[in-house]
């Protein structure tokens, strides 16, 4: 049940506008003896997010019974304000091309100006593009960007914790070149610094880590980005979107480009997509970014406006000059992303951030009391942990998902040779959204589903 509240402000400004000083003043003409004056008997007031729980609880077909949702691996069940579905669907933004042309209206290029500033404020970062495709591609986008930086081509370290799918996505840009992909090893769910320091060259162009990883974990990203410095390459991070509200900024780190998945911020999960790529660096590098920039300055009157800074595509420039082959953007998912966070701000955010910890936490202690489940990796994590169960991972999920549980990703999907066990081990990530009857409730289905 999508609503929209009003603020003190908001409803002060209504009522100087028709003249009376409460809302009281309204009824007035209805004579005293008419009027019902009483006090309602109103429970105490609730968050959005509490309030539409409560309603679909009171609502819900008792004959259907929704799926729980644990899923995580890189896309997150977080709450998302009606605001956003309401300002997003209006026809203006719905259906807005993307603004790459010169001729593209001021509206739009002002959206993306804000989605800019807001992604470099989350971040720390100096410089954020217009969006890219999603997380993945990203990654790869940000590997390219390193050599033109550096001009180094012979190789290219990710940790061998990234998300398996986003190194499919490098393998697939570096199937016909004669760049090395080197895997940094993971040891016990993390890399360790001091076994990478001798992977990484003069040759190496860049090391790309996750921050968490995909496992969860929490990665010594400041040390790599050391090692990465000391050898003349970029330091590329993954970051998770929502962890700058809990963990440090990606700048924090000192890292050369930042870039992330962005559909935890307003966009749901839409059965996989469309997602939305986050991207950006350091000021010094912004002319070797892919994509477009959008700059504020003013007209030949004096009013202030906005325009396309950067278009260096092949469709504007020399194709020896261009950054990007990238034709579009996620245009629309930035707009969400944008009212989003001008919606929840940096305490929200915080809140989203800290509760997912914490709710993460308890589950990994409530879930491990079952005899056979265990911690896979014994690291520090986020809001995402990988367990271990004495049967098969499919054969589990499976049978929870029987008894209203989604939970994985399954790690048999991607088959991770450098992960022992790797069939009996799945994903659990939690969000704000989880309650602690819900938790319990996986907690007990767990124990059922392996006796």
């Amino acid at each position: 049940m999508p609503y929209l509240f009003d603020t003190p402000d908001q409803r002060r400004h209504m009522l100087d506008a028709i003249g009376i000083q409460q809302i009281d003043d309204l009824f007035t003409q209805i004579p005293p003896g008419l009027q019902l004056n009483r006090e309602l008997n109103l429970p105490p007031a609730v968050s959005e997010l509490e309030l539409q729980q409560e309603m679909e609880r009171r609502l819900g077909n008792s004959n259907i019974s929704p799926k729980i949702c644990f899923l995580g691996g890189g896309i997150y069940d977080h709450f998302i304000p009606a605001v956003v579905d309401e300002i997003t669907s209006r026809g203006e933004f719905y259906t807005a091309y993307t603004p790459y042309q010169a001729e593209a209206s001021q509206g739009t290029l002002q959206a993306f100006y804000e989605y800019q500033t807001l992604i470099s404020q989350l971040t720390g970062m100096d410089v954020s593009n217009a969006s890219l495709y999603e997380g993945g591609t990203a990654v790869s986008e940000a590997v390219f960007m390193a050599m033109r930086i550096n001009g180094r081509h012979q190789k290219v370290a990710i940790a061998g914790s990234l998300h398996p799918e986003y190194k499919r996505v490098l393998q697939t840009y570096f199937a016909r070149l004669d760049t090395q992909l080197v895997e940094l090893p993971q040891l016990n769910g993390v890399i360790d610094p001091e076994v990478c320091r001798g992977l990484v060259d003069s040759e190496t162009t860049a090391i790309v880590i996750p921050q968490p990883n995909f496992f969860g974990c929490l990665e010594d990203v400041a040390a790599l980005t050391k090692i990465a410095h000391n050898a003349g390459a970029l330091s590329i991070l993954a970051f998770d979107a929502i962890s700058p509200g809990l963990l440090k900024k990606p700048a924090d780190y000192d890292v050369d480009i930042a870039v992330a998945e962005g559909q935890p911020l307003g966009t749901p999960l839409q059965y996989g997509g469309p997602l939305l790529g986050i991207f950006t660096c350091r000021n010094e590098y912004v002319r070797k970014m892919p994509g477009r920039l959008i700059g504020k300055t003013t007209d030949r009157k004096g009013k202030e406006c906005f325009a396309l800074n950067l278009q260096a595509r092949e469709q504007h420039i020399r194709r020896d000059k261009a950054t990007s082959n990238i034709c579009t953007n996620q245009g629309l998912l930035a707009l969400r992303t944008t009212v989003f966070l001008a919606t929840v701000g940096p305490r929200g955010l915080s809140q989203m951030a800290t509760l997912s910890h914490q709710k993460a936490r308890y589950a990994a202690e409530l879930l491990t009391k079952t005899p056979g489940v265990c911690l896979k990796f014994q690291q520090p994590f986020f809001r995402e942990f990988l367990i271990q169960t004495p049967k098969p991972s499919t054969e589990v999920l499976a049978a929870l998902a029987a008894k209203g549980f989604n939970v994985g990703p399954d790690l048999a999907r991607f088959k991770m040779q450098n992960v022992d066990g790797w069939q009996n081990c799945f994903l659990v990530a939690l969000t704000e959204k989880r309650t602690r009857e819900e938790i319990e409730a996986l907690a007990v289905a767990l124990k059922t589903v392996l006796q």
